[in-house]
């Protein structure tokens, strides 16, 4: 049984880069229903529960620290590869099918809320506030949620497996409608001929080590003074310390994003490792415990994901949208960067770049939407008798 930090950390890293490693080396058709992040959490919450180590107080401490310093400064790393130029150059027709696929998703988790809340954990209104966090933006995104409004540990698993299972199921949907959309766009009396924007590469040169450790340390840097700065500032419901540590990171990142310092090709694959890193810290405080919310919260998301499918039928009937964009908008924001693109050029090489940037505008927003559906769905909740 591991007692001190070192091999616990060892483990962690190997846990961390295993699954990642896994689907670049043999892109087993696992990592298609299960993502990276997912088996990663799964299996090393699996190695807590065999009682691989023990929640010493060297241990607890460090995974406190570990949590308190990566979450900033993975978000941070985040931002800094997002142009929001250039999603402002997609135009006020692409924006708004980003918005109206955004609105229906949020309208759906609090109607789910609303017909399940009875059902679901005291916590339920937490699971719900850091899904539509990840049904905005990312994992990251999920785990900033969880960090600042105090999800249960327990529970995120119920969370996770609920997001890879309905996202799996929608994006087989979305790959498989693609000869309908003359039909649904004739139905909706879309016009396709908009002019479609090109995306120029930022990333320029290679990630040397002295590049990574240069990067590492300025992210490390900008969470401490995050957290520095987030304890001066007054807080109140939702907006706890780390909360605002983590918005004062995002709009780091942001800034830092108009300058050439956001053509450095070391930020995105420093933050994935990161995450990875986080996602294992995390896991490795859980438990098994929760896991029995799961099947019914896996029937909360599916009844998520077919109230935000009808609402987005009725925006593209009245607003008249066309079935790739609509697909695209919904994809960027449940899927995300990584099958957003690839569903983009399914459809049409041209709507690539589309997807990368809806995909990066979710980014941008789901820490913040989290937090205001946590504000809103705790006002939801039932009252404790």
């Amino acid at each position: 049984m591991i007692e001190t930090v070192w091999p616990y950390a060892a483990v962690l890293l190997v846990s961390a880069g295993l699954f990642p490693s896994l689907e670049k080396r043999y892109g087993w058709r696992l990592f298609s229903v299960l993502p990276p992040i997912v088996l990663t959490y799964l299996f090393v919450t699996a190695l807590a529960v065999a009682g691989l180590w023990q929640a010493t107080p060297e241990i607890t401490t460090a995974q406190r620290s570990l949590t308190g310093q990566l979450l900033p400064s993975l978000l941070f790393l985040l931002m800094v590869g997002c142009d929001l130029r250039a999603i402002v150059k997609l135009g006020p027709r692409m924006l708004a099918v980003f918005a109206c696929a955004m609105l229906s998703i949020l309208a759906a988790i609090v109607i789910a809320y609303l017909i399940f809340r009875n059902a679901l954990p005291a916590d339920g209104w937490k699971m719900l506030a850091a899904l539509s966090a990840t049904w905005t933006g990312g994992s990251a995104n999920l785990v900033a949620v969880k960090q600042s409004i105090g999800l249960p540990d327990n529970l995120l698993p119920s969370v996770l497996l609920a997001d890879a299972v309905c996202y799996s199921v929608w994006v087989i949907v979305l790959f498989s409608i693609n000869r309908f959309a003359p039909a649904f766009n004739h139905w909706t009396g879309a016009d396709a001929r908009a002019p479609l924007p090109t995306l120029e590469p930022r990333a320029i040169g290679h990630a040397g080590p002295g590049s990574v450790l240069l990067w590492l340390g300025v992210a490390l840097l900008v969470g401490n003074l995050s957290a520095w700065a987030a304890a001066l500032l007054p807080v109140g419901g939702f907006l706890t310390t780390t909360a605002w540590t983590v918005l004062i990171a995002t709009i780091v990142g942001l800034v830092l994003a108009r300058t050439t310092l956001a053509h450095s090709p070391v930020p995105a694959p420093l933050a994935s490792a990161m995450l990875a890193c986080l996602v294992a810290v995390l896991a490795s405080q859980s438990n098994f415990q929760g896991m029995d919310t799961a099947p019914l919260f896996v029937v909360v998301g599916f009844t998520v994901l077919v109230v935000h499918v009808a609402l987005l039928l009725l925006a593209a009937r009245l607003f008249r949208f066309d079935l790739h964009l609509c697909g695209i908008s919904s994809l960027a924001q449940i899927g995300g960067m990584a099958t957003a693109p690839v569903l983009a050029a399914t459809y049409s090489r041209a709507l690539v770049p589309v997807a990368v940037l809806l995909a990066m505008l979710g980014l941008v927003l789901g820490t913040g939407i989290g937090l205001a559906m946590a504000g809103l769905l705790s006002s939801l909740a039932p009252v404790a008798s």
